[in-house]
């Protein structure tokens, strides 16, 4: 069973530096994140072994979101081999993300 991995300044870097990366920057008490949860986590399963679905707290990791510039959450970053091809901000289906992993691994 898949898993995300949370992400922090200690396994950023080489986490997101090689393959595709989904990175959900995210906070407790954020609505919107809470209501994306369960796609990240389906997200972990179906990608598992293909690209690294990670999240990031960003009331613990607030460095990691002043480095990126994250102004308003969820915002999704994707990278591939460590750098951001793309970025969302607000909720979205499933779908959505899916078709942007699919893109990058193809």
């Amino acid at each position: 069973m898949g898993k995300y991995i949370e992400l922090n300044k200690d396994n950023f870097d080489a986490t997101v530096a090689s393959g595709v990366s989904l990175v959900d920057f995210w906070a407790p008490w954020c609505g919107p994140c809470r209501m994306i949860a369960p796609v990240i986590e389906e997200l972990a399963e179906d990608y598992e072994g293909k690209a690294n679905i990670c999240k990031v707290n960003t009331d613990e990791n607030q460095e990691i979101a002043v480095k990126f510039g994250i102004r308003s959450i969820p915002t999704i970053l994707f990278f591939k081999d460590g750098e951001i091809v793309d970025q969302m901000v607000g909720a979205a289906g499933k779908n959505v993300f899916a078709q942007k992993l699919d893109a990058l691994l193809s």
